[in-house]
């Protein structure tokens, strides 16, 4: 089972008297990073709200924004005299400065942070409980349309890391014809510029065995292979949060991948890394958004 790291999730729901409207947006990020916009008489209870976002939805940049819809019930406001007033001393000011007409300070001001609030508006127990259930909705509308992703994303890996197996297996097959041909090519080159006559053949071969073992990547296939089976053993994992797991596994197959080009000296093989590596770096795309 995977997880995207994107997902889009809406509830809406009426509390007491409240008509609560919570949109939630996630993409992907290294760790959990909350854009969280609320009421400010949900303030009290921001932390609380931080928690359980955290709690659910794990990594990823989310924007959550809880907003109160217009029931037509009219609630009393409190105006915060002591802020208006601190605000106007620098308007009139400016005003004076610039010349303008300062019978629009008034209308500025009450648009301004804090001067006009809902009275003593908080949430009881009750509505809090409500409340909660209200945000969990749009949490687990979420998190399907992240498994949505994640099937899609699952299934586009698992074909990326075959087709890695099946450069693999052309590697594995051109292997022992590699070191024939790069035997043949030594042998050659030494008759062509000393003469057949003129080397030991015995200690030819003492050196061939040496130079072919030390471009030998039987070791760097079966590592490869070991690495993409464990890839598609944990994207078969019922855990959820494996995207840091399985960028690390990809990082271990690409060195595989990496070595085995530094040690082919041979163009057919070279073909099978460079498109081993065109589908490692497709996974890798993927694999950031996974969570």
């Amino acid at each position: 089972m995977l997880k995207s790291m994107t997902g889009f999730g809406r509830a809406e729901k009426n509390v007491g008297d409240k008509t609560f409207l919570i949109d939630i947006k996630s993409l992907n990020g290294k760790q959990f990073e909350l854009q969280l916009k609320l009421p400010a008489f949900l303030k009290p209870s921001e932390f609380d709200i931080r928690r359980l976002l955290s709690e659910k939805l794990g990594r990823g940049s989310v924007d959550c924004m809880i907003s109160l819809k217009d029931t037509g019930n009219a609630k009393p406001v409190t105006i915060n005299t002591d802020l208006a007033r601190a605000y106007y001393k620098p308007l009139a000011e400016l005003s004076a400065a610039l010349n303008l007409d300062p019978s629009h300070i008034l209308s500025t001001l009450v648009k301004l942070p804090e001067v006009i609030t809902p009275s003593s508006d908080t949430l009881s127990e009750t509505e809090w409980a409500e409340f909660e259930e209200v945000l969990q909705l749009a949490i687990n509308n979420l998190n399907n349309h992240r498994l949505d992703e994640g099937r899609s994303m699952e299934q586009d890996l698992l074909l990326r890391i075959d087709n890695i197996l099946k450069q693999q297996e052309e590697v594995t097959k051109l292997e022992p014809l590699r070191q024939q041909k790069i035997r043949e090519g030594i042998v050659r080159l030494l008759e062509e510029n000393v003469g057949k006559e003129n080397y030991d053949g015995n200690r030819l071969e003492q050196e061939l065995i040496y130079y072919i073992e030390k471009i030998d990547i039987s070791e760097e296939q079966v590592r490869l292979k070991n690495h993409c089976d464990y890839f598609k053993n944990l994207l078969a994992d019922k855990e959820e949060s494996k995207g840091k797991k399985l960028s690390f596994i990809l990082q271990e197959i690409g060195r595989e991948i990496n070595t085995t080009g530094s040690k082919a000296y041979d163009s057919t093989i070279q073909k099978c890394v460079v498109m081993m590596k065109d589908e490692l770096e497709k996974a890798k795309e993927q694999v950031l958004n996974v969570l």
